[in-house]
């Protein structure tokens, strides 16, 4: 079992104040892997205390120098590479090659594209050319708390601290306690590449302690989070007493439309995007709407083509998905299925317990509910696991209306190969974020949803101002 209970404040590896403990589970075996410390109250403040000092100065750090630590970061993430996979693959149960491929691979995209936006950033600039003696400054927001999820791990950590340390801001970074090793990875390359002390900070924990001391203190200015609508409420609580910026990233149930002249591919590629990362993924399109006319055909297909999903030990190579990260998530959708199964959605593949030859490890079986109306908790609920709920529609407008009547708004999905209809559609869908044709979203693209989803936006230039203040100076000469 890894020894992982040391914190890394101030530029070194620091023995926490507090000795409570927390058990990393390996969900592929349901084994302890590794074990790292609970933070308390004194160790956020040290933590918080050397981001506040180190800001004093990396505030007014040059472009260049931080250009030149970013990329030199980049240059040692590629030679960690492996070693952050492999503990994606450990701590949270993504497949060997979804995890080198996707889990690594979009950490490393993002510290690329935040240089390549850095580089081209303007931090000072004039107004307009009606107005040549006002200055427009962008500044760092300050000390932030980085609250970072388990389901894709370095992608949202690199979301967070790559933009951050690219504005000039100083931070603590507590990743999710399930999934903390590659975020230590990621703690070891800045500590390589000698960063000044202070500016990057991370401290283990869980929400109800570690988390709300990071979010409800007073020296912290923005607090970035990723996680569960539920929480992200609280932090918005706490962050609302003195007026914290916030950007929370938050749950989803995308919809994702299938019309009658969708490409040949669209329903097995949409479950297939429900599915992957075991249906861990906020943007997963976990409605799938399909227009009546083709309906029967579609589930024919998908019922096929999920009774012949491979679900299997994230340690070996394959496209197969493992398990959900943990016995709380196994059981909640272990539960919900049911609720799907007495609430009179047709079960098409799939259902409660786990798939055969699979007794040990949190692994799910790929599900499809048929006959699903919006009503109904499967339709509503981010059930965060390899769920599909199939509901038939009409019209292009049934269409829209079934997928804009949910609380969140971050990703829909359209198949059509009609243009006109793809951005007639596209324009009155309630999201931060629509796919077309499985075309996907870059990865320099805003991030980001409405409603219940989140406020803010993530990665590329909306991702960089996200850490930036902006001020306004009258009589620049």
């Amino acid at each position: 079992m890894l020894d992982k209970k040391n914190f890394y404040i101030n530029g070194a590896w620091v023995k926490p104040n507090s000795s409570e403990e927390i058990k990393v589970i390996d969900p592929a075996t349901e084994e302890n892997c590794a074990v790292i410390t609970l933070g308390n109250k004194v160790d956020v403040d040290t933590a918080v205390n050397a981001a506040k000092n180190a800001y004093e100065s990396w505030a007014f750090s040059s472009k260049k120098e931080r250009i030149e630590l970013l990329e030199k970061l980049y240059e040692n993430y590629k030679k960690r590479w492996a070693d952050i996979a492999e503990a994606i693959t450990l701590e949270m149960g993504a497949p060997k090659d979804f995890a080198t491929k996707l889990q690594a691979g979009t950490g490393a995209s993002h510290i690329k594209s935040f240089i390549r936006y850095l580089k081209n950033f303007e931090f000072e600039k004039p107004l307009g050319e009606h107005a040549p003696n006002q200055r427009l400054i962008y500044e760092p927001k300050g000390v932030c708390a980085l609250i970072t999820p388990w389901n894709w791990p370095m992608n949202q950590v690199c979301l967070k601290v790559m933009p951050a340390i690219a504005a000039g801001c100083t931070m603590v970074l507590k990743p999710s306690e399930l999934a903390p090793l590659s975020s230590m990875i990621l703690a070891e390359i800045i500590n390589e590449v000698k960063f000044p002390k202070g500016v990057f900070n991370l401290v283990n924990g869980d929400g109800a302690t570690t988390g709300d001391a990071l979010t409800s203190h007073p020296d912290i200015n923005m607090i970035s989070f990723t996680g569960s609508t539920r929480a992200g409420a609280l932090i918005s609580q706490n962050a609302a007493k003195d007026f914290k910026r916030v950007s929370l990233e938050l749950g989803g149930k995308g919809a994702n439309i299938i019309f009658k002249d969708a490409d040949p591919e669209a329903i097995e590629r949409g479950a297939l995007r429900c599915f992957r990362n075991s249906g861990q993924s906020c943007n997963a399109p976990t409605r799938m709407l399909v227009e009546k006319s083709m309906y029967d055909e579609a589930i024919e297909r998908l019922k096929k083509y999920t009774e012949n999903f491979e679900v299997g030990d994230p340690k070996k190579e394959g496209e197969h998905i493992g398990p959900v990260i943990s016995e709380t998530q196994y059981n909640k959708i272990q539960t919900l299925i049911q609720k799907g199964v007495d609430e009179g959605a047709k079960l098409v593949a799939g259902g409660t317990g786990k798939p055969d030859g699979l007794d040990k490890g949190y692994f799910v079986k790929p599900t499809v509910f048929a006959d699903v109306n919006n009503d109904m908790e499967v339709a509503r609920t981010e059930i965060f696991g390899p769920v599909l709920s199939v509901i038939p529609f009409e019209t292009e407008e049934d269409a829209i209306k079934i997928a804009n009547d949910t609380a969140y708004g971050l990703t829909n999905y359209i198949q059509t190969q009609d243009s006109e209809k793809v951005q007639r559609v596209a324009r009155k869908l309630r999201s931060g974020m629509v796919d077309v044709n499985g075309a996907g979203i870059a990865v320099d693209a805003p991030f980001g949803g409405f409603k219940h989803s989140g406020i803010g936006r993530e990665a590329g230039e909306h991702g960089l101002e996200e850490f930036l203040e902006v001020k306004a100076v009258g009589g620049w000469s």
